[in-house]
């Protein structure tokens, strides 16, 4: 898959996921094969009133191989006026949400949202594309409560849009059910720009049926949480490494930035992952979960990875 002058490699992508893909996580995705990453999801508005309030997330890892920052909001003249911020100037390219099911973001006609109202999406992307110095691109859904993926596609294209991605659920399914493979290849053979599909790839096998919709890139979401070297795997690489030393590492770049008591409560979940298929771990969950310090937490998997 080539963008322009960006070239994919191995079309390996890390999806964005609000409170997971920071900047830590993503470097370690990047050093075990991801060949793209996503920010987590900035505002628009905060770009542009209160960019302080995301600068942190904006930050980005030279590890990372193509910087893609993901935008949300509802109004074209903002999102428009959005993506001039500096801040973003650190991105190759700019990606537009109009996929997340979240009801807080759907109840501000954010996220999913806009696949309800496809006039004012192709406002949302003709603006960006008009005042972006990169490509833009678009993720979005099935549809918020059907299935108008091939619509909304041909109107991502026309609007102009570089490539588009299609988490293949609908809004309301959340990330239930299983992701409409059939839906992704029909929007494959629909769209002349790239289609990057989403949902379910956990493993070499589901990468293989993700492929067969005939997909220019394959993004992973929740089967690298925890999971860093999926990317490795699925490359036909077997994880040699310590893994214990890859939530060290995980650890040590997000140390760099953050306040330690906010970074302790925040990596909890990262940590009950990276151990979720641990043998014997659910024992020491609570203790996970609990834990008043980053330090004490890593003695705990210290000792449950290494036994």
């Amino acid at each position: 898959m080539r963008i322009g002058d960006i070239d994919f490699g191995n079309n390996l992508i890390l999806a964005p996921m609000a409170g997971v893909t920071d900047v830590g996580f993503r470097q370690v995705c990047s050093i075990m094969g991801a060949d793209a990453s996503y920010s987590e999801m900035l505002s628009a508005r905060a770009m542009l009133y209160n960019p302080k309030k995301t600068e942190l997330m904006t930050i980005t890892s030279p590890y990372e191989k193509i910087k893609i920052g993901q935008i949300f909001g509802h109004e074209s003249d903002v999102m428009g006026e959005a993506v001039k911020n500096p801040l973003l100037d650190r991105y190759d390219i700019l990606d537009i949400n109009m996929g997340c099911p979240a009801p807080k973001i759907v109840k501000n006609g954010e996220g999913s949202a806009l696949m309800k109202n496809m006039k004012l999406a192709s406002e949302i992307i003709k603006a960006c594309k008009k005042n972006a110095k990169v490509p833009i691109s678009v993720k979005f859904r099935l549809g918020y409560d059907r299935d108008i993926s091939v619509d909304f596609g041909r109107m991502c294209e026309e609007s102009g849009a570089s490539f588009v991605t299609l988490h293949a659920r609908t809004a309301l399914q959340g990330y239930s059910g299983r992701a409409d493979l059939d839906a992704i290849a029909k929007l494959k053979a629909s769209l002349k720009i790239a289609v990057v599909g989403n949902g379910d790839v956990t493993d070499i096998e589901s990468y293989h049926n993700m492929l067969q919709t005939g997909v220019d890139g394959v993004m992973i979401g929740r089967g690298a949480q925890g999971r860093p070297w999926i990317f490795k795997e699925i490359l036909g690489e077997e994880f040699k490494g310590n893994k214990f030393n890859v939530i060290c590492h995980h650890v040590e770049v997000l140390r760099k930035y953050y306040d330690e008591k906010w970074l302790t409560l925040y990596l909890r979940k990262h940590f009950l992952w990276y151990v979720s298929n641990v043998e014997n771990a659910s024992t020491y969950r609570l203790e996970i979960a609990t834990s008043p310090s980053i330090d004490e937490s890593l003695e705990i998997l210290k000792k449950i990875l290494n036994n």
